[in-house]
């Protein structure tokens, strides 16, 4: 059982690859956001990401240089940095609503060890609206990392963190392990907004199938490495974080 803290301080972990633009505009946002207890932002860089970030940028968040380039490894890696006791993961192409931090405080004051926030995209299509209304519910979908992890740093260690041999997926590699241990968590339902531009690059039907597909690999136990070849060969990728 996992014992139930005090909201205090939240780490803002943001990993990247070649994110220089997105990274700028997001910092900019999130250093404006209010929280009753602080927080910081750390930026995990993949090894070839250009460090060349105004100093603006540099006063706000703090950059690491990963070892190694791999969302769970980069995570990992600014996990092991973060001063505060509650971590969340965010997307570099994600754009938080104005009560960010102050939703995750709610929910972890609230008894909440974890939780998810629901999304919307940043063009408006009914197709796309139709996906985005399934992240306000738990289920075959939940934990993907566009819907923003937030956890106790505590819980996080506990569970071992992400599986740096899962290098896709990483993220419903882990809220698998969350439910098994029965981690108690929530889906806030005040969207944040996640950039479209994986179905701009491919079709509305591909994308969607092909997460499918993928979903179905994954549980059946599919390595990471089979599934990245796959992921890679089916849909057109010009960003990856």
């Amino acid at each position: 059982m996992f014992l139930r803290t005090i909201v205090q301080m939240i780490s803002i972990i943001i990993p990247a690859h070649q994110e220089k633009e997105n990274l700028t505009d997001l910092i900019g946002e999130l250093s404006g956001l209010k929280s009753d207890h602080g927080f910081e932002i750390i930026v995990a860089l993949s090894p070839e990401s250009k460090n060349d970030f105004s100093v603006d940028v540099c006063n706000k968040a703090q950059l690491i240089m990963c070892s190694q380039k791999g969302r769970a490894v980069q995570m990992n890696e600014a996990s092991r940095v973060a001063k505060g006791e509650i971590v969340a993961f965010l997307h570099a192409d994600v754009r938080p609503p104005a009560s960010f931090l102050m939703d995750i405080e709610s929910a972890i004051a609230n008894g909440n060890d974890a939780g998810f926030f629901s999304y919307k995209f940043d063009k408006d299509s009914f197709l796309l609206n139709i996906n985005a209304f399934f992240t306000r519910k738990d289920g075959f979908f939940t934990g993907g990392g566009d819907q923003c992890l937030f956890i106790k740093k505590t819980v996080f260690n506990t569970l071992g963190g992400f599986n740096e041999t899962q290098i896709i997926m990483e993220d419903f590699e882990f809220f698998k392990r969350m439910k098994q241990q029965r981690v108690p968590y929530t889906i806030i339902g005040n969207n944040l907004v996640v950039s479209a531009r994986k179905y701009e690059s491919n079709s509305y039907l591909k994308v969607n199938l092909s997460n499918l597909l993928l979903m179905v690999l994954f549980k059946m136990g599919v390595s990471g490495k089979k599934l990245k070849r796959l992921h890679d060969s089916l849909l057109k990728t010009p960003y990856s974080t």
